[in-house]
């Protein structure tokens, strides 16, 4: 048998959330880096194919290879931890608080801009030969998303800040979801059939991905767009990084939590009967 059941795990969903609270600060910012790394050489290589084929769908069918290999690692993300860290706190697990909780999330947090700033600024250098050119057709595609995912969206004021949150919400709804896809299968091939169907689905419908954009925005400034810090930080990191948060705990983990672990008790045949008889009464 190479998949498992729900009930075992969402177990082991709630046994990694406890595992990642009590991970040193020092391996949580590394593993952290690393995922921010990988994942930000994803959307390179989703990008050039986009660029190359001119087709979007390609671009996301190749985006999730960063993401398979990030958590086969080992290696954690800040949205995917949004999700699985609480369920031990949920589940009453021994000397886990909402104040660790936090320093776990800000750790992943700080090694995946870490991560991401790393690579913006190596990719900048490569796509620029040193700064000392501009930037190709690849180049351009990121300062053309850099320009129309802060300031397209601060055009539309409150509306345009409620969109991200909500494409954030729906792409970490998926995100836990591939995040999870690990957990469910015996075997490599498995884990990663898994993973990669939900990741394609954010990619494909564009959906706010708040690591992804540690580095896409970055790297779309140092190229040339005209955005700045501020702008980024309003009208797309903050926003998106709130609805990862709701969509990867309250849209994905807390239901598989509920329904699978703390399930709620079933019809017994007493039950059944009784409803019967009062059905005939009435």
């Amino acid at each position: 048998m190479s998949a498992l059941k729900p009930a075992e795990f969402v177990q082991t969903m709630i046994d990694v959330g406890e595992a990642k609270i009590r991970t040193s600060s020092r391996d949580l910012v590394l593993r952290g880096t690393m995922a921010g790394i990988i994942l930000s050489l994803a959307v390179v290589v989703a990008i050039t194919a986009i660029v190359q084929t001119g087709v979007g769908l390609v671009g996301a069918l190749v985006f999730p290879v960063g993401f398979c290999i990030l958590s086969l690692m080992g290696y954690d993300l800040l949205t995917g931890v949004f999700g699985l860290a609480p369920l031990a706190k949920f589940d009453k697990r021994s000397g886990i608080t909402w104040g660790r909780i936090l320093r776990c999330w800000g750790f992943i947090g700080l090694g995946n801009l870490i991560g991401s700033l790393i690579v913006a600024f190596l990719i900048a250098l490569i796509f620029t030969t040193n700064f000392s050119v501009e930037a190709g057709a690849v180049g351009q595609k990121f300062i053309g998303a850099t320009m129309a995912r802060t300031v397209g969206y601060a055009e539309h004021g409150f509306d345009g800040w409620i969109t991200v949150f909500v494409k954030g919400i729906l792409c970490n709804l998926m995100v836990c979801l591939g995040v999870i896809g690990n957990m469910t299968a015996r075997t490599v091939a498995g884990k990663i059939a898994a993973m990669w169907l939900p990741i394609f689905i954010f990619f494909s419908l564009v959906f706010e991905h708040a690591v992804v954009n540690m580095f896409l925005f970055p790297l779309g400034m140092l190229l040339g767009a005209d955005v700045g810090v501020a702008t980024w930080l309003n009208w797309n990191l903050i926003p998106t990084l709130l609805g990862n948060l709701v969509g990867g705990l309250l849209f994905t983990c807390i239901p598989l939590y509920l329904t699978h672990a703390k399930t709620a008790p079933a019809l017994t045949d007493n039950v059944e009967t009784a409803t019967a008889g009062k059905t005939a009464k009435a």
